[in-house]
């Protein structure tokens, strides 16, 4: 069964955006090295220290399938149809859209993405299904928080930038969060960045 994981990039003070969903310094160690991370099946390339693509580059490679919230698609117009990592993305929305045009060379038709109306535990249950034994990431923000708050997370992986925002968007959203423990981090240092990731107790 496949492993479901949240994760962002988050300030120190726990933030995964602005209030304006831009992202200022958090994403700077993601070209602050020379060696190549990739992503989107060959689409995105970024260059990281060693330590930083020895740790990302496998969990990457064994996502299937991301489960992302309306928001975060719009915003990014569905990443133009190609997913960020993975194979396939499945969108939690109240409504699908009717008129997205991914880009000039790619219908909506032909994007590998399923638009999800029936909630969060619809979502991961399909994503899951899809990944078979790999990864399925939950982009985190409300939609991760949501996914956490329900039980449906495995692991919770954080890459933490040295930065302070002061204010935004939070990791976890608003969502209100169960009391619970988690294992021991794996923690990975990088170039600017900390990896951290927590396997949920059970």
């Amino acid at each position: 069964m496949a492993t479901v994981l949240t994760h962002a990039v988050m300030s120190l003070d726990g933030f995964i955006a602005r209030p304006d969903d831009s992202v200022g310094p958090l994403f700077d160690w993601y070209e602050n090295g020379d060696i190549e991370l990739v992503g989107g099946g060959g689409s995105w390339t970024f260059h990281v220290s060693r330590t930083s693509a020895d740790h990302v580059q496998p969990w990457w490679d064994s996502c299937r399938a991301i489960v992302m919230g309306r928001h975060l698609f719009d915003l990014t117009n569905g990443w133009n149809g190609v997913p960020s990592v993975g194979e396939h993305d499945f969108v939690v929305t109240h409504e699908a859209p009717t008129d997205w045009v991914p880009s000039e060379h790619l219908s909506a038709e032909d994007a590998p993405f399923t638009f999800v109306t029936t909630g969060i535990e619809d979502a991961i249950a399909r994503a899951r299904e899809f990944a078979g034994d790999g990864a399925v990431a939950v982009c985190a923000g409300d939609v991760g928080g949501q996914a956490v708050a329900a039980g449906l997370v495995d692991e919770v992986a954080i890459d933490v930038a040295p930065v302070l925002l002061g204010q935004g968007k939070r990791y976890f959203g608003d969502a209100v969060l169960p009391e619970g423990l988690l294992d021991d981090p794996v923690v990975v240092q990088g170039d600017r960045v900390l990896h951290l990731s927590y396997r949920v107790r059970r």
